[in-house]
């Protein structure tokens, strides 16, 4: 019995001993800095488009003030694929030449009539068109800091099948698929966009860039939503997602590298699990040297129509 009283009154000192040698934390968090913000990129064909911002603080408040004022329009940027060098020209939202509305609209994501009374700025190469198989340098000068980046336009792949198929119970309702042979022995990432015939810019689907960890070599069929359908204002909330039979689509698989992919990978976890408890905080990367944030990224496009039948 004696001993029994012994362990417990042993247990109990060492118990209240531990509680009481209680350490408290200091945390230094780092004080915001502003950061230069590059939204780049160019594909095959097409004029290079670069969106310049700036960072905002996490804990101050956030509106439709604060995103338009954090747009750049004081920067020079010049880009260069190794044979050729040409100053991006500025355009601006309340000057844009004509037939651009849309276009500019995608590209900011702000209705085309708002947009117009606007001043936001993008910076457009006028003088060069992405080629495959070269490496595009940005430079960017702003405020007296200098950055960097470099990405290159791949060769495109190009699916072995691209069709319809109705889903679940419907039979004029459906996903779009397609058939893809992955090269072996490279690590590739891909980018997956749709449109209709009329839309003048594409649309990404729920996690529209995948790489081929799990398929490097190997040929597999894969299938996305109809991402236009969730913007509908009209549409039947039984068919959202789905391409309806007769629909006519424009689809646009592109071939990117594995640091553009990297960005887009994180950036779009960190959407998708954006107020989870359970998620895990992540430096999202970047490819911009001298201190930005964002991407700079090369795209090597393949594009097809698809009618759904």
């Amino acid at each position: 019995m004696e001993l029994r009283i012994l362990k417990y009154l042993s247990f109990s000192f060492a118990v209240a001993t531990l509680w009481s040698c209680t350490k408290e934390v200091q945390i230094d968090i780092p004080g915001y800095k502003e950061q230069l913000v590059v939204d780049g990129r160019i594909e095959t064909g097409q004029p290079a488009i670069v969106l310049l911002s700036k960072s905002s603080n996490v804990y101050s408040s956030t509106n439709y003030e604060s995103y338009l004022n954090s747009f750049v329009d004081d920067a020079i940027v010049v880009l260069s694929n190794g044979t050729q060098t040409d100053t991006l020209t500025k355009i601006c939202t309340d000057d844009l030449p004509p037939g651009l509305e849309q276009v500019a609209a995608g590209i900011f994501g702000i209705p085309a009539e708002i947009l117009v009374n606007l001043h936001l700025c993008a910076y457009v190469s006028l003088n060069m068109l992405g080629e495959e198989g070269k490496t595009y340098t940005l430079q960017i000068s702003h405020q007296g800091k200098q950055y960097q980046a470099s990405s290159k336009i791949l060769t495109p792949i190009v699916p072995d099948s691209l069709y319809w198929k109705p889903e679940g119970n419907f039979t004029d309702r459906g996903f779009s698929w397609a058939k893809l042979s992955d090269a072996a022995n490279t690590a590739d990432a891909y980018l997956w966009e749709v449109k209709y015939l009329q839309d003048p810019q594409f649309s990404k689907t729920f996690n529209p860039y995948f790489n081929d960890e799990f398929f490097n070599g190997l040929t597999f069929e894969f299938g996305y939503e109809n991402p236009m359908s969730f913007n509908d204002p009209n549409g039947n909330e039984a068919y959202r997602g789905f391409y309806k039979l007769g629909d006519t689509i424009v689809v646009k698989l592109s071939k990117i590298g594995g640091k553009e992919y990297n960005y887009f990978e994180k950036k779009y976890n960190q959407i998708y699990s954006g107020g989870s408890p359970f998620a895990v905080p992540t430096n999202i990367p970047t490819n911009i040297e001298g201190g930005a944030l964002g991407i700079w990224v090369a795209y090597a496009p393949w594009i097809d129509t698809l009618v759904c039948q």
